[in-house]
């Protein structure tokens, strides 16, 4: 069988792994397994030492190449340890505030903090995680001085953001939307390029009060380095053909999640580019 190493059981990579592991199966009559390594640098180690023959691959996001800038002694290096495969998902967030909070709009909220510096908080999941580094980004561009509460995961923070704990929070779209229409969180923006088909009606935050900003998790397939180009090709093209079935469109849809059909090249300089621009977020922050 060929083998997906990626994150915890029942988040975004594992849907995403599993899709492209049913794709697969389809094209190739393959059994495919995904095997659930957690978060950390676990799964990362596992397929930089796997052989490099096809059968082994990694799924993951920006903690791979991000974690190497916050933490020591990471066993992998992840431009030389691994050959980019294509990248299969853009995961956009939603910048929430609890009803509570007397802005109505990104503009309102940046005044708002500027006005009360030190006296908003935001929730977070671990530090380094997508929620955490799209708040320090625009606490770094916008020039606010917002507080960071850090939880374990992403529902530990979103109830203590429903019940008023906490005033803000950049989160999934998957996570936001119901409570979003039901009132129980306020929605801004989207911190993507576009606005997000989860929720069309919503700005980006570039859009409405924050210039040139843009926060988008990224998260796509790779091999050991070292595999020959001829199964990079094959599993590229199978994978993006997988996540373009209409079946897949329509789940990845539902959660705010847009499927990418990036070259191996272009995955590669999307990974260097989050390194140069998040890791001064990074640095900044002393994360």
């Amino acid at each position: 069988p060929i083998r997906i190493v990626t994150a915890d059981a029942g988040g975004g990579s594992d849907m995403v792994s599993r899709l492209i592991g049913q794709g697969w199966t389809a094209a190739w009559g393959q059994q495919v397994v995904v095997d659930n390594r957690g978060g950390g640098t676990i799964a990362g180690e596992i397929v930089a030492h796997a052989v490099p023959d096809g059968y082994t691959l990694l799924y993951y996001g920006p903690t791979l190449w991000l974690l190497p800038l916050m933490r020591s002694g990471v066993p992998y290096d992840t431009l030389r340890d691994f050959a980019p495969v294509t990248m299969a998902v853009a995961t956009p967030a939603v910048l929430v505030v609890h009803p509570a909070v007397a802005a109505k709009s990104v503009r309102e909220l940046i005044a708002l903090a500027k006005a009360n510096p030190g006296k908003l908080n935001y929730a977070s999941a671990a530090a380094g995680t997508a929620t955490h580094l799209a708040a320090e980004l625009f606490k770094a561009q916008a020039g606010v001085d917002i507080v960071r509460i850090p939880y374990k995961g992403t529902g530990p923070a979103m109830n203590d953001l429903l019940g008023g704990q906490t005033q803000l929070m950049f989160a999934v779209a998957a996570s936001v939307v119901a409570h979003a229409r039901a009132g129980r969180l306020r929605a801004l923006a989207v911190t993507g390029a576009k606005p997000s088909a989860a929720l069309p009606d919503l700005p980006t935050v570039a859009a409405s009060g924050l210039s040139g900003f843009e926060s988008v998790q990224y998260s796509g397939l790779l091999a050991p380095a070292k595999t020959p180009q001829v199964i990079i090709d094959a599993l590229r093209n199978e994978t993006v053909n997988a996540l373009n079935r209409s079946e897949a469109r329509e789940r990845l849809a539902n959660l705010g999640v847009e499927a990418v059909a990036s070259t191996p090249d272009e995955f590669a300089a999307k990974m260097r580019s989050e390194i140069s621009v998040i890791g001064k977020v990074i640095r900044d922050a002393g994360i």
